[in-house]
């Protein structure tokens, strides 16, 4: 007859005791596939706080690449907006620069337009027949009605000259006063004067307020002046009397 071999049983003892004098010493028995169990779970537990920390290392380092990426394009975009804040600031002076220049050429033109002005104001009084025909004194003989015809007597050597600006139109013989001028001063007034002596002026000429037109002698001291507006015959002396 044969004895069977009875398989012992092994058991893990977990000894727990203390540093004090009294104490006990506490034994606890661990059957092994608990002790794997254990064993394992610590293992996993280990495993998943190694992981852990490895994993939020990445994280971190990830963190740490987004937040270098999220400076450098931060300090990418502080340079962008300097070189836009410099970019205005000289746009802005340029702006300023031309501002200033559109100044000066308003203020140049309005200077021009007014001096043009001023200028037109004067050749246009220079045009107008407002002046005296003669250069020295004279007594005014009559004015004839309807073709209104001043008569004036002068002393030898005093002028004959135009009363405004404009064009000797014609230079002719006169059955009265031996010859006569006229001249067009292009705003609808026409001056003509009569006088015994020669013209100076001949058809054509450009004169201008003064122009010397018969020189006064002992045997022409004598001058017919007219004037006409639109082509009717008006008293010169009422131009005479609006220039003062």
């Amino acid at each position: 007859m044969q004895c069977k071999e009875h398989k012992r049983k092994k058991n893990h003892v977990v000894i727990v005791t203390s540093d004090a004098v009294d104490a006990n010493v506490r034994q606890f028995r661990i059957r092994p596939w608990m002790f794997q169990i254990i064993t394992g779970v610590v293992c996993v537990i280990i495993g998943a706080v190694i992981g852990y920390f490895i994993y939020e290392e990445k994280l971190w380092e990830i963190s740490r690449r987004h937040s270098s990426e999220l400076q450098a394009a931060m300090k990418e975009l502080e340079d962008d907006k300097l070189a836009l804040e410099e970019e205005k600031n000289a746009l802005q002076s340029e702006i300023d620069g031309l501002n200033a220049q559109i100044q000066i050429l308003s203020e140049t033109v309005n200077q021009k337009v007014q001096a043009e002005t001023e200028l037109t104001a004067v050749l246009e009084g220079q045009m107008l027949p407002t002046e005296f025909p003669l250069t020295g004194s004279a007594s005014m003989q009559e004015v004839t009605e309807g073709d209104f015809i001043c008569v004036f007597t002068a002393s030898a050597g005093t002028m004959v000259v135009a009363t405004a600006g404009g064009t000797v139109t014609a230079v002719n013989d006169d059955s009265e006063y031996g010859h006569n001028v006229w001249i067009d001063h292009g705003n609808g007034y026409v001056t003509i004067y009569r006088n015994q002596g020669e013209a100076i002026v001949k058809q054509g000429d450009e004169v201008v307020q003064g122009t010397t037109l018969f020189l006064i002698g002992e045997d022409n001291n004598t001058l017919g002046y007219q004037m006409m507006k639109d082509g009717v015959y008006i008293n010169p002396m009422d131009m005479l009397a609006i220039s003062g």
